[in-house]
């Protein structure tokens, strides 16, 4: 997996990665050396098929050859006037995160990918964003980096902005290769990589429905938040609530890890979706508005437990429609927590930026959205839930670090080891004694409710986020020309390495 830096956009407009396949060592090498093989190898660059997409990747000399290193990605704005800041903020974010890590980037590749519009051509595509790609090279450049190659991606067949022969290339590009059949998608299928699909794709995993179903699952939320809410604010059934919402979540994620597996996502998510109750998903989403409560919740993030658990995370942010789209910051937050704990860093992103796309002062989305961007372990975060764990248990943590953490000496920005940032907020102290911890770790009275800082949410008018759309693919395939810019090495480079 890679990871981002801090420096991103939206869920919807951007990302920022480090170094490319630096996990699987240098006994998976591959050298590229043409457009045509710079053009195959994006999607195995970001691990996912880039839609409507600016992307910056950098390149490290070593020993004469172009090292991938890190990879930014930021959506095309629409207006044409947007397009100086968004290169001026790829350009600088990619090369200020790189020297961070100490390894400034020498060169860069550029990429533009956008399907035509209705009547136009994948050529006048090419043509509409050469003055985008212009912007990012003059941004580039006053950052003494030289973009020594950029490329146009849509309708399946490329183009090159830097081909420095007349006549060339062909006017109506090139074909891209039959997916999964060049050199590096065999090398990144032998070292276990995979390319998910589109982010269009993956997002709509999460986002809330827009089916008859919503308005059913809508008045469930009405009638559970009325009985619900001023049980939370009550400080003599808070602490019922919670233990209630976390009995009924490890009820459903039992249920989820019995059923049956299906194949593919869709199928996958239907299933869970036919295996959760209106009633029962209400209850857990106005639940998991208690901070205490979710991070208890938190603690499922590995083993056994971690795979059925983000499956109801998924499962309860399709279910948070209509008004109720702010609640969706919770589940969408433990979603993400459980994809980074689990390994899988662009799910983790993404469900952490839409966790912020829905409640933008999460503080336990923000906090775990950066330490994820800036590459850090989750290992130091996971010792202190397991902390949290054993000592409602009454199990002796042994070491003073685990001790530390686990009486809530820690704060949200700092981590029991004290060398990362954990964005866990404490959870409570056991419920038998019905005390709470404030945040500098001080037992004392049972707190009122807290959800991030804030009283239980109200439905809000207006903040539901619009359903998913299919991604658009291309049929278009064919053989590569010969003898065209496709074909000609890279200039200023003798070849560009990835580890696949």
């Amino acid at each position: 997996m890679t990871n981002h830096s801090e420096t991103t956009g939206s869920s919807e407009n951007g990302d920022i990665e480090p170094t490319a396949y630096d996990r699987h060592g240098a006994d998976h090498q591959v050298t590229l050396r043409t457009p045509a093989e710079l053009a195959d190898a994006l999607p195995y660059l970001l691990g996912y098929r880039p839609e409507d997409s600016i992307v910056l990747v950098a390149l490290h000399d070593r020993g004469g050859r172009g090292r991938f290193g890190g990879r930014a990605r930021l959506g095309i704005p629409a207006g044409a006037d947007d397009w100086a800041s968004v290169a001026r903020q790829l350009a600088h974010g990619l090369v200020t995160g790189s020297e961070r890590r100490g390894t400034r980037p020498e060169q860069m590749i550029a990429y533009v990918c956008q399907e035509p519009a209705p009547g136009e051509s994948g050529r006048q595509v090419m043509e509409r964003l050469r003055p985008l790609v212009q912007k990012l090279r003059t941004e580039c450049g006053r950052l003494d980096v030289t973009v020594i190659e950029a490329l146009c991606i849509s309708d399946g067949r490329f183009w090159s902005y830097c081909c420095p022969i007349e006549g060339c290339c062909p006017v109506d590009g090139s074909p891209m290769g039959l997916p999964g059949t060049s050199v590096l998608a065999a090398a990144a299928t032998y070292a276990g990589l995979q390319v998910r699909g589109t982010l269009r794709e993956l997002r709509s995993r999460l986002q809330p429905w827009e089916t008859a179903a919503a308005l059913e699952q809508e008045a469930a939320l009405d009638v559970a938040g009325s009985a619900l809410v001023p049980r939370i604010l009550d400080d003599a059934y808070r602490a019922d609530v919670a233990h209630e919402t976390l009995d009924l979540a490890q009820l459903i994620i039992s249920r989820f890890a019995a059923a049956p597996p299906v194949s593919g996502a869709l199928q996958s998510d239907l299933r869970d979706d036919e295996l959760l109750a209106h009633d029962e998903a209400a209850a857990l989403i106005l639940g998991l508005q208690d901070r205490s409560t979710r991070d208890r919740a938190a603690e499922w993030m590995e083993g056994d437990e971690a795979a059925p658990a983000l499956r109801l995370w998924r499962a309860l942010a399709r279910r948070c429609v209509g008004p109720y789209g702010e609640h969706a910051a919770a589940p969408l937050t433990l979603a993400g927590w459980v994809a980074w704990s689990t390994g899988d860093d662009l799910e983790a992103r993404e469900a952490l930026a839409m966790a912020l796309g829905a409640d933008s002062d999460y503080l336990f989305a923000r906090l775990l959205h950066q330490a994820c961007n800036e590459g850090l372990d989750p290992e130091s975060i996971r010792r202190c839930l397991r902390a949290e764990r054993k000592d409602r248990a009454g199990v002796d943590t042994g070491g003073a670090d685990d001790a530390e953490a686990a009486d809530g000496s820690g704060s949200e920005g700092a981590s029991g080891s004290g060398d990362v940032p954990a964005p866990v907020a404490t959870p409570t102290a056991s419920r038998r004694r019905r005390r709470a911890r404030t945040a500098d770790g001080v037992e004392g009275r049972p707190r009122s409710a807290e959800l991030d800082g804030s009283r239980p949410r109200t439905p809000a008018q207006g903040t539901a986020r619009p359903g998913a759309t299919r991604a658009r693919t291309s049929g278009k395939s064919g053989s590569r020309r010969r003898d065209t810019c496709s074909e000609r090495p890279v200039q200023g480079s003798n070849g560009i390495e990835g580890d696949g």
